[in-house]
């Protein structure tokens, strides 16, 4: 795998990224209500283009999105990111009428899109999943006649932009007993009867919740892919995000390490500035070197991603691992050389601190991401014996 660097017309688009996510996003992010869809600031993202490329651009220019964006404002990277997470199965495995119904919304921002995976019981372990696809009859009326015909039933938790979103790529068991191989993925637009959520008070400003399927009709035109295929949309959907979870994590953490290096190098102490401590400046160096490493690596697993690697799951699975971890420490220490000031509510590092640990645990937690590189491990090897 070569080498990452940006080239020059990447860099200025990253540079007219983070302008336009202080000039004219942030202002939205500042006027919204925590734990709920900002429509307003999905609308602007609609309307700058961004939305849209999530469909027309490859996994480096995710990546590049998500880290100039959360650098500047992690409310309007959040909000990309999960228009993303939610149509993105749509996109890759949906009809011509699914696509041409949603993706338009979705790109333009009139349209909220959640990915709806984990479940009370299963969240780490997603192919445990319990939510129940009964086949049977339907009246809900389908456009063809025919095919199979489903009511879902069952629990969805911790799902994001639930349960506000206007469509949720919903993830149910076909077939009991039959762990991975057993599960559809279904397209299910908000308003089918007995359909229902709540929010969930969570320590993310961005909406969170639970949904409830009261034997929710689903039809052969709801399928999203094949029968008992729905694993594959869920883990193919995942193994391009999660190299662009790290890039979010990248952002946070060169944010907060430039905010220390601002803060060191002006702030008077023991007769002189912070910065010539030594213990401070090799702190400063460490958190350097983490952060510029966790980015080489996420830019590696994505442009594995893009060029059709085999070695994909691993490489994305290590690039959210080290990113997010990563970030997690550079915060905490950008924090640390802060002192009392950075946990003060409003100030950047007491937003970054609550925004970074989340995602240590979605879209698979650092244990998960640890489990997948050794059997991404293990399998290499036995291959090659």
């Amino acid at each position: 795998m070569p080498a990452f660097s940006l080239d020059p017309p990447q860099s200025a688009w990253c540079a007219e990224l983070r302008a336009l996510a202080a000039e004219r996003l942030r202002p939205l992010a500042e006027k919204g209500e925590p734990g709920h869809v900002n429509r307003a600031l999905v609308a602007e993202l609609g309307q700058l283009g961004l939305l849209e490329r999530l469909f027309t651009s490859g996994a480096v220019d995710l990546c590049l999105m998500r880290e100039s964006l959360a650098y500047a404002c992690t409310e309007a990277e959040t909000a990309l990111a999960l228009q993303g997470l939610g149509a993105h199965p749509v996109h890759a495995h949906g009809t011509p009428a699914q696509r041409d119904r949603w993706l338009p919304r979705v790109a333009d921002g009139t349209a909220i899109a959640a990915f709806a995976l984990s479940e009370p019981a299963a969240g780490s372990d997603a192919a445990a999943l319990e939510l129940r696809a009964e086949a049977g009859a339907s009246e809900l009326v389908a456009e063809s006649d025919g095919g199979a015909r489903w009511r879902l039933t069952g629990e969805k938790c911790w799902i994001s932009n639930a349960p506000e979103a206007d469509f949720y790529t919903v993830f149910a068991r076909t077939t009991p007993g039959a762990g991975a191989r057993g599960v559809t993925a279904f397209l299910v637009p908000a308003d089918r009867p007995g359909l229902t959520g709540t929010g969930l008070d969570m320590l993310s400003p961005h909406p969170i919740g639970a949904l409830s399927f009261d034997a929710v009709p689903v039809t052969a035109d709801d399928v999203l892919g094949e029968i008992d295929r729905g694993f594959r949309v869920a883990m193919g959907t995942l193994n391009l995000f999660r190299p662009s979870v790290g890039a979010f994590a990248v952002g946070m953490a060169q944010a907060a390490l430039d905010a220390t290096l601002t803060h060191t190098a002006e702030r008077d102490a023991f007769g002189g500035k912070l910065k010539d401590l030594q213990s401070v400046a090799h702190q400063v160096a460490e958190m350097a070197l983490r952060t510029e490493a966790a980015r080489l690596m996420v830019y590696a697993a994505a442009t594995a991603y893009d060029e059709g690697a085999a070695d994909v799951p691993k490489r994305a699975a290590m690039a959210k691992l080290l990113a997010t971890e990563t970030a997690q420490y550079v915060v905490d220490q950008a924090v640390q050389l802060h002192g009392a000031r950075a946990l003060r509510r409003g100030h950047l590092l007491e937003h970054l601190y609550r925004e970074v640990r989340a995602p240590r645990i979605y879209e698979g937690a650092s244990e998960v991401q640890r489990g997948i590189i050794a059997k991404e491990l293990y399998a290499t090897r036995e291959a090659a014996q």
